[in-house]
């Protein structure tokens, strides 16, 4: 836990008034978290800038993926703080041009990254390269990974709000956009049942209708896939194979992490498609009933993550609220939109690191408020003041 922030500022007038409006919904049925890469900070995980880092600076690349990634740099120029993902993404759009000619029979099947000529094998393989540093540099194989903010987290989203009141307040769903464990580990580890859309155990098998099973606690819509999900060839639905099971008939099994394959993108065997309607399934509020979407450790980076929120809110005739919690000083960007539009401005909850907005209500702050940070949201949901 960070002991060492100060967070006596919010506890009092005005922001302990924010607080009271933060208690008053995670009081209710329909909680719905986003989940960032900003999260995972203090379990000694990288942020997508610094997995971006280390994954340029591996030296583990071959030299037909280093020279793509350069080139792929090159074409990003200006452009405002480019990742990984970015990059993979281009690889892949350019992979299913090569992989369009060649279905076609086109005698030029190959596609240009900085005057070098590529094939969708050569593509294909960098990208696969790729995924599986990022998985290499997440898996920190050389240290063990502090997951204790993490089990705090769960404990106090899934406490009774009545002591002694086992019944909580219903299936509490997560939207996460991390390839990390965290929440499936930290979960089991306190006993919190839940559903990943994989069957099985150790060893499983991609089965969504595990997602509507009764009973169950949370439900973790893994948005851009998991370092521990794999494909077969010829079938892009995740497994998950245990670390010792060797599996020859398969090959070297491609890890699962967005973005999709080009082949199946789209279509309803593409994992990612299902699991994006699931989440918006889980922003859509039944009539007669709310939703509450808390955003932690993201930054409105992801332009069709922020379309659905916005689609989301708007059609939801004001049963959605959304609950951010953002280091910038004030809204920006995204979150200044809502804010200042008229339409949704009060279902939009903006704890910034100087002031609280929500409607007409702009208070701001000459300090620092650092409830933004995700050991601190934890000790405010586990009920610190």
């Amino acid at each position: 836990m960070s002991a060492s922030d100060n967070l006596e500022a919010i506890w009092t007038a005005p922001f302990g008034d924010a607080l009271d409006a933060l208690d008053a919904l995670m009081a209710q049925h329909g909680r719905v978290f986003l989940i960032g890469a900003g999260c995972s900070k203090c379990a000694g995980l990288p942020l997508m800038e610094e997995l971006t880092a280390k994954v340029l600076g591996s030296g583990v690349l071959d030299a037909d993926t280093t020279d793509i990634l350069k080139g792929i740099q090159v074409s990003f120029a200006g452009a405002s703080g480019p990742n990984i993902e970015d990059y993979l993404s281009e690889i892949i759009d350019l992979l299913a041009i090569a992989e369009r000619r060649s279905e076609r029979g086109a005698t030029d099947n190959q596609v240009f990254i900085k005057d070098k000529q590529y094939s969708g094998q050569q593509l294909r393989e960098s990208a696969e390269k790729i995924k599986r540093t990022i998985s290499d540099i997440i898996e920190c194989s050389d240290k063990k990974i502090d997951v204790a903010v993490h089990r705090e987290f769960v404990k106090a989203v899934h406490r009774p709000i009545r002591p002694g009141k086992t019944d909580g307040l219903g299936c509490v769903d997560y939207l996460c956009l991390n390839y990390d464990t965290l929440l499936e580990d930290t979960l089991a580890l306190e006993r919190i049942s839940f559903s990943d859309g994989l069957d099985g155990g150790v060893t499983g098998w991609w089965n969504p209708t595990v997602f509507e099973r009764d009973g169950i606690s949370s439900r973790i819509f893994k948005l851009h896939g998991s370092i521990n999900w794999c494909e077969f060839d010829g079938d892009p639905l995740p497994r998950r194979v245990a670390g010792n099971v060797n599996v020859q008939s398969e090959g070297d099994k491609r890890i699962l992490i967005w973005p999709a394959s080009t082949k199946y993108r789209e279509t309803q065997r593409d994992p990612y498609a299902q699991l994006a309607e699931h989440g918006r399934r889980a922003l859509r509020a039944a009539p007669g009933s709310q939703k509450i979407l808390i955003t932690c450790g993201y930054r409105f980076g992801d332009s069709h993550i922020n379309l659905e929120i916005d689609r989301a809110l708007r059609e939801s005739d004001g049963r959605l609220t959304v609950v951010v919690f953002t280091s910038d000083n004030d809204p920006q960007g995204q979150l200044k939109g809502w804010h200042d539009d008229p339409a949704i401005t009060e279902q939009v909850l903006i704890f910034a690191n100087r002031g609280f907005f929500h409607g007409s209500n702009k208070t701001s702050s000459d300090a620092d408020l650092l409830w933004w940070k995700f050991e601190n949201l934890t000790r405010l949901l586990g009920g610190k003041r």
